[in-house]
């Protein structure tokens, strides 16, 4: 073996070339400073509960000398610590988290709450009362004396107040680092306020000394993609040394140390004193593995196949391996991947379930889904940390019911119930005296021409068409106080339905004054209702109704019905009837008036004015009156097809009262109350399992929450309708002081709905409303003491004896209690029990309403299933219908499925299987509400699936994964699936989901997810350098191009390396790329809409700042879902209209996923995680400003808009007179983009043609996004030298608009599709010029060059060159025909006027078509130049003379001396490289690059003497 060995690698020597291996390496730091990771897994912990929060603080008081020094001990610390108060699973999350820095946002938002304080100096901790901040726990006393003479601090959602505090106490700060020394002391002493209910502690993160070390990230891919040569864009310029310095012995120790076989980690560990013979022959064998040749059409057809059968053909534990290693090193694992051979069983059952896909999951050959139990991971929009959310999420339940004893076979069974508040819409019943109705559709002469019979329902017609049939199928009931402003617009909407003959039942309820001797000719409610049922009277409700209507008639805009307005319209119909008989006190015509308020009070419908639909309430937005119209037209649309179905089933019949159909629904309750149906909901957690009950006060005061709702539910006994064994699957727990009138009916109400439905079990739960004593509590012991010793049925009798007033008031007078006995009781054991001194459960029950209920003293409250529905206000009605309704809706939602489910696991008590049910119900319901679990039932996975079984005996993750190897989303998946087998149980199928027929390489790209289950260290303890993505052993022939693939709501910039990373040749590096990139900002992303017109404000502008600095960053809003965004980073900051018109013409009217209160006018956002974060704004024009444009300067315009300009322009070709222009400042705008070094240096010596041929001052806009370290470090000297402005724009894409991969692509978009929000609204017009263009003429000519009435004009493409006419493609096909004679423009270089674009909406035009183009990849070839051409006829351009832009490829040599700029377009024809063509057209070309160069040699020069003496000066 050793012979053989010294043979192989003797010939080695003679193969082997000198060249090293070479490696491309990224990194993402943050902006902000390191975190600690144990405030990280402090904000970990605060989201499993506030109360492991405080005691993981608790435990952490002051971590110095509590582990050796290094980091690796310091992180077993915190996880030990973390450990004893989480599961095994929820640790392996935190410390998922952790590898994450998930929560260094978090940590972070603090320290910038913190900075805007500010923090006193010389503190390392320090509290903040009221505003006075102090550093010594001495001085918190007085501080808190004077506190209420200050008003009390802003709190943030996300802050963390002291269990146990007084919410209404003067508000303490503490702003400290966890574990360090000045932490303990400080926090001993708010502690110690807040025990004693003096103060409202809180606690907020604070580093007083940052370290200077950064955070890395991980959660991103890097993409290496080949990028084509046709046209060379490679600057020759030598880069000199790196930036970056990069751990060598982390790119050698290669965690694949597998390579044709060789296990080169073995050989190494076996053979060390040859390692480096063996080094030199796993380099060999990769750069012959590593072969780029390209394959034929033949043979790439079947490679996605093939690759599947490589994967699926190695052993189950390496699958995955095999597939990350394949498909993210595909370009040169393609040809080995040529030689598999396909089974024909792979194939076959591939095909095969590529039909159940498409059934059931809507997935084609090739497309990728990923299922955790059953929830779709969207991997296209949803990063890293919404599945880690999941996973948390998933975890949190399946270790509640494991701790519940569900069988693991049965949690996923579980987990399949789709238990989500639903959004069923309820009704209430309409078949009501106090509803007047208008018509019937069914009785009224109006309607009889319309068929009768029901089965016209299935008559065919065209879809939208409203079938007009003669049957109440549509009922609109308008419940209003007729004295409301808005009352007129509704009865207007409904006479609008009315007059045009809508199928449509329309109702009214006056709910006007119920008293009995009320004068209408004092109050208009009153007279209006005496009026109506006066003329209903006299002549019908048509009549009564119109009459009505000219009543509303009378009222000015604004205004509100007076009894005037009523007269006038009576005296006028009826002139010889006495008016005051009708309205006055003594009216006869009185019918329903106090029932219209009866009616209202009865159904709780909320707030007036209230429209119902066949008894179900539209939300409040609704009623505005032309959203009223649509939604009315909308439903009736939606619910034929709900009778189309009915009458198909033959459940409805002609002969049948159809309003009687619809009110025997199940979805028809007696009342709403919206208190129930609120789908915003708070849950108890009951999912814990314990032996501790309520009646041992000094036990259970020990126990934590959870702990406590277990005794709670242990020591309850319930009531039920009848003592048999049966599964109830809706558990109500009655809370309040039954020695209180509203607690005693609150009893009585839920006994009284206990009595009419076997589905509820009752039980009670006391909460005095003073301090607990033997006298104040009779009528609760006794409730308590039946409870334990009774019977079931005697107990149920005697305590709704015991709920009754009449009782309670012979109890108190001092009536013995043995008087109010029932049959059958044993009242000696009752009396025992009654008189016993002990009142533990009294106080267990007391303490529990206050500390996990958040109830004060005496409050009411109904817990249901686990949700709490309180506290009920003191006159707030929760009566037996409410109860009804809760009911109900458990049903449907949970509790019947649920029940079902739990009969099966043969749970033999019913007593345990209805609280099985109540808990489950409680954990499944707190979950967040998301999509659906889908059920995916594949029919086999024996030859073409990765399967991997779960531990036994464990909860475990049910996770499917169905992938295309040969995709992008393989690339993604792979590296995921291996992470998440590292980091939980799974129980895991991978199904391939192959594309047959390739014709071309199916990926081009090298790529890398950097992702880590846990943090890494290092042998000396030290943190692992990373996570980082490696790009190891590439091959060095391809031209690469670096890109990063990131979550929606990063912004990043690169920030260290001076390598090209657009242009990345891997023959011209010594060893290593090392490219690092920055996570520069967070987005804050918005849609914002105008309430009076329900369209988004085009133009309005809002700033996000702080209070010191109110203004930081800005954006304006765009017509396009009135999309905004701001740039920031994590921390609470303000959202505010922009000082000047967005701020003098509108208000903030409302503001939805803020963290301020909605009727704040200052919008407070506070981002502290890096998820995404989209909020809605809603504003309104100020009443003196409803006639103002945003968009307008206050000048009289000279146009009437974009359609006079475009027929004045675009067809007919006349002059438009300029509009009158302010005064601005006389300065070019130029905007440029550029990417890679090359472009950077023809962008450098554009930047000097322009300032060599003007005298008028310029200012360069540069897209800072794809800009290189070198080009942002060097411009600012440029800057200096040469006197010009320039600013860095930026602009995220936005996640809505459809998404470009290619990087030259994604540059194009950006020249086109955000011109009207990437400029302030103060630049008046701009010139965009390419970054390869030379200018020979002074642009302010361009710049002032009458654009009449277009707002954007560009060059046509030159047509003189006639060697090139095969090339110009706009002279025939789709071109030719769409220009219709008109030029075909090019984008090298166009001067926009951006108030006429903005005016016009030209950018959400232009995003508009985009959007519906782009979907073809077929079309846009040349997106920034297609789309305007494309858009030529909605979107004119003005054709600017042929000089202003030459091109040797399209202009004839003779037009040159003419030209006003020259572009270095690419040259189809002979391909020749930029820089040739640069130096051979353009004879000033060298000469301006020189000068650029010295210019740069000299900055350079500088900062290496500032380097060299900054280093000389630390070793002094």
């Amino acid at each position: 073996m050793w012979l053989l060995w010294v043979s192989l690698l003797s010939m080695l020597s003679l193969v082997s070339g000198s060249a090293d291996s070479k490696a491309v390496t990224t990194t993402l730091t943050t902006k902000w400073t390191a975190t600690p990771l144990l405030m990280e897994a402090s904000e970990f912990l605060a989201e499993e509960s506030q109360e492991k929060f405080w005691d993981f603080v608790e435990a952490n008081q002051n971590t110095e000398g509590e582990h050796d020094d290094t980091e690796q001990a310091y992180y077993q610390m915190i996880l030990k610590r973390a450990g004893a108060l989480l599961s095994s699973v929820h640790l392996n999350m935190l410390k998922f988290a952790l590898s994450l820095r998930a929560y260094s946002a978090t940590v972070h938002s603090f320290q910038q709450i913190a900075s805007n304080e500010p923090p006193p100096p010389g503190c390392a901790a320090f509290f903040s009362v009221h505003g006075l901040k102090a550093c010594d726990a001495q001085d918190l006393e007085g501080l808190l004396e004077t506190a209420p003479t200050r008003p009390k601090p802003f709190l943030f959602k996300g802050d963390h107040r002291f269990p146990g505090s007084n919410p209404d106490a003067p508000v303490v700060i503490l702003y400290a680092e966890v574990g360090s020394p000045a932490f303990s002391s400080l926090h001993r002493a708010a502690q110690a306020q807040a025990q004693d209910g003096r103060a409202l502690y809180v606690l907020r993160h604070y580093l007083a000394k940052p370290s200077p070390n950064k955070v890395f990230l991980s959660g991103y891919g890097v993409e290496l993609a080949i990028k084509s040569q046709e046209y060379k864009a490679k600057d020759d310029t030598q880069v000199q040394g790196t930036w970056a310095e990069v751990n060598a012995t982390m790119i050698e120790n290669d965690p694949v140390d597998e390579v044709q076989g060789f296990l080169f980690g073995k050989l190494k560990t076996l053979y060390p004193e040859i390692k480096e013979q063996l080094k030199e022959l796993r380099k060999h064998l990769v750069e012959s593995t590593n072969e780029m040749a390209p394959l034929k059409v033949w043979q790439m057809q079947d490679l996605s196949f093939q690759t599947a059968a490589r994967i699926l053909s190695a052993p189950a534990a390496e699958a995955l391996n095999v597939m990350r290693d394949l498909s993210q090193n595909f370009p040169t694992k393609a040809r080995s991947i040529t030689k598999t051979v396909v089974s024909a069983e792979v194939r076959k059952e591939i095909e095969e379930n590529q039909k159940l896909f498409k059934g059931s999951l809507g997935l084609q050959p090739g497309d990728s889904a990923l299922f955790i139990n059953g929830l779709h991971i969207d991997l296209d929009t949803q990063d890293i940390f919404s599945v880690f959310e999941v996973l948390r999420s998933e975890t949190t339940v399946m270790e509640g019911l494991r701790s519940l004893h569900v069988d693991t076979p049965h949690i996923h069974d579980v987990l399949k119930l789709n238990v989500q508040p639903s959004d069923s819409d309820y009704a209430v019943d309409i078949r009501h005296p106090a509803i007047n109705w208008i018509n019937n559709l069914e009785t009224d002469h109006r309607y009889s021409s319309w068929p009768y019979n029901v089965q016209e329902l299935l008559r065919p017609t065209f879809p939208g068409v409203i079938r007009q049939i003669r049957k109440n199928f549509h009922n609109l009931v308008i419940v209003l106080d007729p004295t409301q402003e808005n009352a007129a617009e509704l009865l207007n909407v409904a006479e609008m339905f009315y007059t045009n003959n809508i199928p449509l039942r329309i109702g009214l309820v006056f709910v006007v004054s119920d008293e009995d001797d009320v004068d209408g000719m004092e109050d208009a409610g009153v007279a209006l209702v005496r009026a109506y049922h006066y003329m209903c009277h006299e002549v019908d409700s048509q009549s009564a109704f119109e009459a009505v209507i000219s009543m509303f008639n009378q009222v000015v805009p604004g205004g509100r019905l007076s009894v005037g307005d009523v007269v006038k319209v009576l005296e006028k119909r009826y002139p010889y009837v006495e008016v005051s008989s009708i309205l006055g006190a003594d009216s006869s015509y009185e019918a329903n008036r106090k029932e219209g308020r009866g009616y209202y009070s009865q159904t709780g419908l909320g707030p007036l004015p209230v429209v119902m639909y066949n008894g179900m309430p539209f939300q409040r937005e609704q009623l505005d009156p032309d959203e009223l119209e649509t939604v009315t037209m909308h439903k009736i649309l939606e619910t034929t097809t709900f009778f189309q179905r009915a009458v198909y089933l033959g459940e409805l019949a002609t002969d049948h009262d159809v309003v009687d159909f619809m009110m025997n629904q199940p979805n028809v309750v007696p009342r709403i109350n919206p208190r129930v149906l609120d789908t915003s909901r708070t849950y108890l957690d009951l999912s814990d399992t314990n032996n501790f009950f309520v009646d041992d006060y000094a036990r259970f005061s020990t126990l934590d929450t959870k702990q406590r709702s277990t005794a709670v539910a242990n020591s309850m006994n319930y009531m039920t309708k009848k003592d048999d064994g049966f599964v109830r699957p809706v558990t109500f727990w009655v809370v309040g002081d039954f020695d209180q009138p509203s607690g005693r009916q609150l009893l009585y109400d839920a006994i009284k709905h206990m009595k009419s439905s076997n589905n509820v079990r009752l039980g009670m739960i006391n909460n005095p409303s003073a301090a607990v004593t033997p006298e104040g509590s009779r009528v609760a012991r006794a409730v308590w003491a039946a409870m334990q010793t009774q019977t079931a049925n005697n107990a149920k009798n005697f305590i709704t004896k015991m709920a009754k007033e009449d009782t309670a008031r012979a109890l108190e007078a001092g009536a013995d209690i043995r008087s109010f006995a029932v049959g059958g009781m044993d009242m000696d054991l009752f009396q025992s029990a009654y008189d016993g001194p002990k009142l533990d459960f009294l106080l267990s029950h007391s303490v529990y309403c206050s500390h996990a209920l958040k109830l004060r003293r005496g409050q009411r409250a109904v817990v249901s299933n686990g949700r709490v529905i309180g506290p009920l206000g003191e006159e707030e009605v929760f009566n037996q219908d409410d109860f009804l309704l809760l009911e109900s809706i458990i049903l449907k939602t949970s509790g019947e499925p649920i029940k079902t489910k739990v009969l099966q696991f043969g749970i033999e008590e019913d007593r345990r299987a209805s609280d099985l049910v109540m808990k489950v119900d409680a954990l499944l319901s707190a979950q967040p509400k998301g999509e659906a679990r889908v059920e995916y039932g594949f029919a086999d996975d024996r030859f073409s699936a990765v399967k991997i079984r779960p531990r036994e005996g464990e909860v475990y993750f049910d996770v499917v994964a169905v992938v295309d190897p040969v995709t992008r989303d393989a690339q993604k998946v792979a590296p995921l699936l291996l992470v998440l087998k590292q980091l939980v149980n799974i129980n895991l199928r991978v199904f391939m989901n192959c594309q047959s027929k390739l014709s071309d390489l199916p990926l081009k790209s090298f790529y890398r997810y950097v992702l880590e289950p846990e943090v890494g260290f290092q042998a000396d303890g030290s943190v692992s350098a990373g996570p980082l993505a490696r790009f190891l052993d590439m091959p060095q022939t391809p031209l690469f191009t670096l890109n990063l693939n990131t979550p929606e709501s990063w912004m990043v910039e690169s920030v260290g390396t001076r390598y090209d990373l657009d242009n990345i040749y891997l023959e011209e590096v010594d060893s290593i790329v090392a490219a690092q990139y920055e996570l520069e900002h967070l987005l804050l992303e918005g849609h914002c809409f105008d309430v009076s017109t329900g369209q988004p404000p085009r133009g309005l502008q809002f700033t996000l700042g702080t209070a010191s600095e109110p203004v930081i960053v800005d954006t304006i809003v765009m017509a396009n879902l009135g999309y905004f965004q701001l740039k920031a980073n994590p921390g609470a900051w303000t959202l505010k209209l922009r000082k000047g018109r967005s701020d003098d013409i509108y208000k903030i009217y409302s503001h939805d996923g803020t963290d301020s209160p909605a009727d704040s006018d200052d919008i407070t956002v506070v981002l502290n995680n890096f998820k995404t974060r989209v909020i809605k704004v809603k504003v309104q024009k100020k009443a003196d400003k409803m006639s103002e444009e945003l968009l307008s300067d206050g000048t009289p315009e000279n146009d009437s808009g974009f359609w006079e300009s475009l027929t004045r322009y675009g067809f007919t070709g006349g002059v438009k007179t300029e509009e009158p222009k302010q005064e601005k400042d006389d300065v070019i705008n130029i905007f440029s983009v550029a990417s890679g070094h090359l472009y950077e240096r023809f962008l450098r010596i554009m930047m000097l043609s322009v300032l060599k041929n003007t005298q008028t001052p310029v200012k360069f806009w540069f897209l800072k996004n794809f800009l290189s370290p070198a080009f942002k470090e060097s411009i600012p000297h440029m800057a200096l030298e040469y006197g010009f402005q320039y600013e860095l724009v930026q602009y995220k894409w936005p996640r809505w608009l459809h998404q470009q991969r290619e990087k030259q692509r994604i540059i194009w978009g950006y020249k086109i599709l955000f011109l009207d929000v990437l400029f302030p609204l103060a630049v008046d017009k701009f010139l965009f010029v390419d970054a390869d263009q030379i200018v020979r003429t002074d642009l302010k000519e361009l710049r002032d060059f009458d654009l009449e009435g277009a707002p954007y004009g560009y060059t046509p493409f030159c047509e003189s060159r006639r060697e090139m006419d095969g090339y110009r493609f706009w002279k025939s096909g789709y071109w030719a025909s769409h220009l219709a004679g008109r030029k075909y423009h090019i984008s090298a270089l166009y001067v926009v006027d951006l108030k006429k674009f903005r005016k016009i909406a030209a950018g959400d035009r232009l995003r508009g078509q985009y959007q519906g183009l782009s979907q073809d990849p077929n079309s846009l070839s040349n997106l920034d130049q297609d789309l305007p051409n494309n858009m030529i006829h909605q979107v004119p351009i003005k054709s600017l003379p042929q000089e202003w832009l030459w091109c040797e490829t399209w202009c004839d040599d003779s037009s040159k001396k003419k030209a006003k700029t020259i572009d270095l377009c690419n040259n189809p024809r002979t391909k020749e490289p930029k820089l040739h063509a640069a130096v051979r057209i353009v004879p000033e070309w060298a000469d301006y690059d020189q000068e650029v160069k010295r210019l740069l040699s000299r900055h350079s020069h500088k900062l290496s003497l500032t380097k060299t003496s900054s280093t000389h000066h630390l070793l002094l």
